[in-house]
């Protein structure tokens, strides 16, 4: 990395824009085609789901870019050495790379990372799209709840925050902190992406949200959020490069409480590696970051079995509950071979999108879902007549 590289370059913006716009016509235009014959309603029910869709993958591809090391494969933000790709960047990669072989700045690393930023792109541009169409549609048919405009506004507004802690993630050096929270932001953008793509399906299919106990909705709202607090201690666990720290199951270093600094551990803002004071963090700090997140997990499966049995019991959202027990069994199995196997890169990509899909879950659910009272008028906003005449 040449020193005199400023960390914001922004020559190479407008380029970048342009480029997620070429890719955001891909599926655009694809969802036109398919539902051409359709009404509006329809083809922005399809477009919600298809960048829902994408937006799962680039949470997916930004696990892969931080678990190859890859975060920092092009040093400054928007672009890759001041330029759109790294073909532009040729002869500053190689310089850095032939300085640091295994560093942080490498050919592979560099297209990893800009296929990233590439791809987070496309995706702002899908939801800008979403919100304008969304919004054009409502000055045609009056909506509310999950239909609002306001959902993909709010997604709009949040995605432009991503885009902020992704600059940051570079500019700080990867921050565990900074990092973390790009980790949850990715979450919270699915989870408002899924709410209006299940009320817009509901109302295309002209059926009502289910009815739930008030019970019921609130263990949905628990599980949400024990699942999120466990989603940013991964994200803790993956950017302090804490997996290792324990590699037997179920004890850690061959105990059931090892040697732990949880004050070292949950010092938040630092450098990598690094405490506040310039010292390196202990080997006891790790393991307890590691620790916690095993711990918290057998309360979160626990709770989340538990609401399952609850679901079954009262009958209701049977593929909500199906993809519940699937997903549970896909976060143990890789989050212990993610211990036993020496943290393989496939399993730790599928750990964080396990995680991830989870909580959509949970969004899906009590969006789909609604609390049940005497006399309450459960249809949806969004009739099948409104539909028709959109």
């Amino acid at each position: 990395m040449t020193s005199s590289q400023p960390l914001y370059d922004l020559a190479p913006l407008l380029q970048l824009m342009l480029m997620g716009a070429v890719i955001a016509l891909g599926p655009l235009a694809w969802v036109w085609c398919r539902n051409r014959q359709h009404g509006p309603a329809v083809r922005l029910h399809a477009l919600g789901v298809f960048t829902l869709f994408l937006t799962f993958d680039l949470v997916m591809f930004g696990a892969f870019t931080r678990l190859t090391d890859s975060g920092l494969g092009c040093p400054d933000w928007p672009g890759c050495y001041g330029n759109a790709s790294p073909l532009g960047a040729h002869l500053e990669i190689s310089q850095a790379q032939l300085a640091m072989p295994t560093g942080p700045v490498t050919h592979g690393k560099a297209w990893v990372e800009m296929v990233h930023r590439y791809l987070a792109t496309g995706v702002g541009v899908l939801i800008i799209a979403l919100t304008l169409l969304t919004w054009r549609l409502a000055r045609k048919t009056p909506q509310r709840g999950a239909l609002s405009p306001w959902w993909p506004t709010a997604s709009l507004v949040w995605v432009c925050i991503q885009g902020a802690f992704g600059a940051w993630t570079v500019t700080h050096k990867l921050f565990p902190a900074i990092v973390t929270l790009h980790l949850l932001g990715g979450t919270v953008l699915l989870a408002l992406l899924c709410v209006p793509a299940v009320g817009r399906g509901l109302a295309v299919q002209n059926r009502s949200p289910q009815a739930l106990s008030p019970r019921l909705r609130w263990a949905l709202v628990g599980g949400l959020v024990l699942l999120t607090l466990q989603v940013a201690l991964g994200g803790w666990v993956s950017t302090n490069y804490a997996v290792l720290a324990c590699t037997t199951f179920p004890t850690c270093q061959g105990s059931w409480w090892p040697a732990m600094d949880f004050a070292q551990a949950f010092e938040i803002w630092r450098p990598l590696g690094v405490l506040s004071d310039g010292s390196h963090i202990a080997f006891e700090a790790l393991t307890a970051i590691h620790y916690l997140h095993r711990l918290a997990a057998y309360v979160v499966v626990l709770a989340l079995a538990a609401l399952v049995l609850a679901l079954r019991r009262a009958q209701v959202l049977p593929r909500q509950r199906l993809c519940l027990v699937g997903l549970l069994v896909l976060q143990v199995l890789t989050g212990l071979s993610n211990v036993l196997l020496d943290w393989p890169l496939a399993t730790a990509v599928l750990h964080t999108g396990g995680a991830a899909a989870l909580v959509g879950v949970l969004v899906w659910s009590l969006a789909a879902s609604t609390t049940s009272r005497a006399g309450k008028d459960l249809r949806h906003p969004l009739s099948k007549k409104a539909i028709a005449s959109a």
